[in-house]
């Protein structure tokens, strides 16, 4: 990466999260975990109590980046064909037309993705990892870039489904927004309507320039020291009794990929043991298992125990 392209690059990066950062208010540590997922061309779960601004943070990406937008409501009764699509025959043509599905978007929002039921959530589970669908018999690829966000509702909530373990380990992030602080709130009470700021919403950058970025934080250099830290860290989760089963080498490529993101962000070409540490919170806790009672691992947990556990480069 040519370091002329640096101040350039951050200056877009930066319009992007202040643009972002009028509109979700006091959450700019959360909206730029969830750019670096996407730059590092990542899927994002984002779990929380309704209300709190999960929908609205997957459409004001969508439109400042400039991509197409489909939303897929996730109910008990939808169907994997509701998902992907399905073939209609025609008499005219006398002959079966597919009729592409919500998925075949740039952006997917799978809204309260654990209110469907597992055959319906398996049927994200190809498109997220191979960035194809097959529909009868027929492998049809999605667009490029392809991001689904999804949201998800605390499972303690009537009416969900917990996301396999298979699936949870496509999202390369999980975050959750919370409630505001004091002042955002009343300010966001006493602000317009964020659905009409949104409708006001020009792209920052283009397809062309997203691509750009991407390719950009692939070419973020990773020494060996921190390929030997991220590798520290799986082994500790691993050998903790505290866990049901350890980190996967899957695990740590998406902690890798994080780190470069996070990295470019800063408005740097080469990652440091902080970008690694800044994503581990949103990059592991959904890929982790407690070992005494198969509960879900908490970010807390994640930063106070596997952090302080494994020593820095």
């Amino acid at each position: 990466m040519s370091t002329r392209s640096i101040p350039k690059t951050q200056a877009r990066l930066d319009a992007i999260l202040n643009q972002a950062g009028e509109v979700i208010l006091g959450k700019e540590h959360e909206l730029r975990l969830a750019l670096a997922c996407l730059l590092a061309r990542g899927h994002l779960l984002i779990e929380d109590l309704p209300g709190v601004g999960k929908t609205t943070m997957a459409q004001l990406l969508a439109r400042l980046l400039g991509l197409g937008f489909s939303r897929i409501q996730f109910t008990s009764d939808l169907l994997p064909a509701d998902i992907t699509g399905v073939s209609v025959f025609e008499r005219r043509s006398e002959e079966f037309r597919f009729h592409p599905g919500p998925i075949f978007a740039e952006v997917v929002l799978a809204d309260e993705i654990n209110r469907a039921t597992p055959k319906a959530q398996s049927a994200l589970l190809e498109a997220m990892e191979e960035r194809q669908v097959t529909v009868e018999g027929h492998t049809r690829a999605l667009p490029e870039p392809f991001f689904v966000i999804a949201t998800q509702n605390p499972s303690f909530q009537v009416g969900t489904f917990p996301l396999p373990e298979s699936q949870l380990d496509r999202f390369l992030m999980r975050i959750r927004l919370g409630y505001p602080a004091t002042q955002e709130e009343k300010m966001l009470l006493a602000g317009e309507d964020r659905r009409r700021m949104l409708e006001r919403l020009q792209p920052v950058i283009s397809t062309a320039e997203l691509g750009e970025l991407q390719r950009l934080v692939e070419q973020v250099h990773i020494a060996r020291s921190i390929i030997d830290y991220c590798h520290q860290i799986l082994v500790f989760t691993r050998r903790s009794s505290r866990f049901l089963h350890g980190l996967s080498p899957r695990a740590g490529l998406a902690l890798l990929r994080g780190a470069r993101a996070w990295a470019l962000l800063s408005g740097r070409d080469f990652a440091i043991p902080e970008d690694l540490q800044a994503v581990l919170p949103a990059c592991v806790p959904h890929r982790l298992i407690s070992g005494e009672d198969n509960a879900p691992i908490g970010h807390t947990v994640i930063a106070e125990y596997i952090l302080e556990g494994v020593a820095v480069p």
